[in-house]
């Protein structure tokens, strides 16, 4: 069906509409690669089967990640004028006792994570689901949502991402009808302008200053890029917000390409993406279908089509020019600017190169306005920014935080923690190019110049974090190893630098390293920050940096005292047990004194750095407490 006006366009809302709020119970289970990877397939078998043996007609469907990974398979059920009740971590077997309840006409509150009574979509406009269930707490009550604004993820988990009706019932595609409408290119970015959207990408330039700059070079074929190349360790935001909803994707790049003069786009996506890759596709099939893209778009005369080419996963084709040249064909290896990509990128023509979610900004800016946008974030950071919180933390999965907010509310509020009983140590923000963040800095608030002065960036958005088993000697060489390994090797800083910075950090991890190479290891850092060809190796430095700052002593220890603390560094233990049992703190002078047989001072050279309560006894002082004499 080619939609060409405003009216044909809500007549597909009111299809969409009866999809994504049936008369009849609608049950969508949590499909992203997260969900699928906890058996969120399995459940939706089991919801099938369990459906058809009691009788129970209701609408079962699919649905993208909510955002609280470590609580998947989650399933959304909705029962017409009650509220929209998400269960967490469904089993097959459970499914029984949803489906027995739903036969009965209600849910089981006991197994409900948390409810959703109202939800703004993109336009403004306000879905009531219902209300009930005062046991269940809503969304953005419990701790995980509380501190979360949702703009880019608005509808991550709720639509079915295979269902363009769906995302057009919630609004989307009204903002691209709405510039298409009657707003001018100029105007279109100005409102970008005004938001104060930033690249998301991590760099932070302003999006409506790039598009500016790409709008006035002349030129009659244009393109607009969308860097979908996820390849920090630990980030898979881009990635769930195609899987999750693909259009907003396509709808924001779509708007740009009208602002900036372009008739093509390219989706530079990862080929370890294939579900996001499939859902991408899909999409761009149903777009053409329904006329949001290709010729005459709404009628107006707009042409702009999109194609979808998959990377091979090489890091440092995040890198602008280095991205341009695999489309092209060529080895991804970044090139000196100027020329910029806004002068001479994609085949020699202007090109604008945007992140996934800087694009999907766009459609919100556009239908809420840049002002609206400001009122979210800080007054050089505006709006909200995606992050993928892993590592040593209780509650993982994607965060959608004001920019602003302090590391604290991400890690503890959000996070929980640990945990466990180990202690959060640190945090790594930005990917293998980032920083490591000690805990005694975690006040600070997360905004771009915030993170660059503590010696980090924002990345694409990964933030990782670390507690007492974490060797920060190991962090350092682990990101070293894989900045160098992912290294295009043109320039002569990041390709031999990041190699010698290794092999110093291999050194020190083995217990080979002598204290001069500790000023060694700085100083190359800093010449590669300050003269390598691209991002990649500019930032690459950064974990070395961040740890010798912050964490100096435990280099100190791996070359003076031979010791990892963490028990990380497998050459500088003998024994498994010797970071947990204190007889292995001092064993040289352990030994020696006890063939003197002065007992005390033994003990005494084993717990001096290790105390332990006492127990009372003969020589009790220094044994530690419950061990008999």
């Amino acid at each position: 069906m080619k939609i060409t006006n405003y009216d044909s366009l809500q007549k597909v809302k009111v299809e969409g509409l009866k999809k994504y709020l049936p008369s009849k119970t609608r049950i969508a289970v949590g499909m992203g690669t997260c969900g699928i990877g906890n058996g969120a397939d399995l459940v939706m078998a089991a919801f099938s089967r369990e459906l058809k043996k009691k009788k129970i007609d209701a609408h079962l469907t699919k649905t993208g990640c909510f955002g609280f990974c470590s609580q998947e398979p989650l399933v959304n059920v909705h029962i017409p004028g009650q509220p929209l009740v998400i269960f967490n971590k469904v089993s097959p077997r459970e499914v029984k006792d949803i489906v027995s309840a739903l036969g009965k006409g209600f849910l089981p509150e006991k197994k409900a994570l948390c409810k959703i009574e109202s939800w703004d979509n993109l336009t403004g406009e306000v879905v009531n689901f219902g209300a009930g269930y005062p046991q269940i707490p809503l969304w953005n009550e419990i701790e995980f949502f509380k501190y979360q604004k949702k703009i880019v993820l608005r509808d991550c988990g709720l639509i079915n991402p295979e269902d363009i009706e769906e995302y057009i019932a919630v609004g989307g595609y009204s903002s691209l009808q709405k510039v298409l409408g009657g707003v001018s290119p100029e105007q279109v970015i100005e409102e970008v302008k005004i938001s104060k959207l930033r690249g998301r990408g991590g760099a932070g330039f302003p999006t409506g200053r790039k598009w500016e700059l790409m709008k006035n070079v002349p030129g009659d074929v244009k393109y607009v890029i969308c860097n979908a190349d996820e390849g920090d360790p630990g980030a898979y935001m881009n990635r769930n917000e195609i899987e999750s909803s693909p259009h907003m994707l396509i709808e924001g790049m779509s708007i740009g390409a009208y602002a900036m003069a372009a008739q093509s786009g390219v989706v530079y996506i990862r080929a370890e993406y294939p579900l996001a890759v499939a859902r991408l596709k899909h999409a761009i099939a149903e777009a053409r279908e329904y006329g949001f893209l290709g010729k005459n778009i709404f009628g107006t005369g707009f042409n702009f089509d999109l194609e979808l080419v998959e990377g091979a996963g090489a890091f440092v084709c995040g890198e602008e020019t280095a991205l341009i040249a695999s489309i092209e064909g060529k080895a991804g290896r970044p090139r000196p600017r100027p020329p910029f990509p806004a002068q001479s990128g994609l085949w020699g023509k202007p090109t604008n190169i945007n992140n996934v979610e800087t694009w999907c900004n766009i459609p919100v800016i556009i239908a809420k306005g840049g002002a609206w946008f400001t009122q979210t974030g800080t007054p050089a950071s505006a709006g909200t920014k995606v992050f993928s919180l892993v590592g040593k933390v209780k509650n993982t999965g994607l965060v959608e935080l004001p920019l602003g907010a302090p590391l604290q509310t991400l890690v503890y509020n959000i996070g929980g923690g640990t945990g466990t009983n180990k202690k959060v140590k640190a945090m790594q923000s930005g990917g293998p190019s980032g920083g490591c963040i000690p805990v005694e800095l975690f006040n600070t608030p997360v905004d771009y110049e915030s993170l660059a002065e503590l010696g980090a960036i924002m990345g694409s958005g990964g933030m990782v974090v670390m507690d007492d088993d974490n060797c920060m000697v190991d962090v350092a060489r682990y990101f070293t190893e894989f900045t160098t390994s992912e290294s295009c090797g043109k320039c002569t800083p990041c390709r031999e630098g990041l190699f010698q910075s290794l092999k110093i950090l291999k050194n020190i991890t083995q217990g080979k390293a002598a204290l001069e190479d500790v000023p060694k290891l700085k100083d190359l850092g800093e010449i590669i920050k300050d003269t390598a060809l691209c991002q990649l190796g500019q930032t690459a430095p950064n974990p070395v940096l961040t740890t010798l700052k912050y964490f100096k002593d435990e280099y100190d220890e791996h070359i003076q005292a031979g010791k990892c603390r963490s028990g990380v560094c497998p050459e500088l233990f003998i024994s498994p047990c010797e970071n947990s049992c204190p007889l292995h703190m001092n064993i040289p002078g352990f030994l020696m004194l006890l063939k003197a047989n002065d007992l005390n001072q033994a003990f005494e050279s084993i717990y001096q750095d290790n105390p332990f309560p006492a127990s009372s006894g003969p020589q009790g002082r220094y044994r530690p407490a419950g061990i008999p004499g």
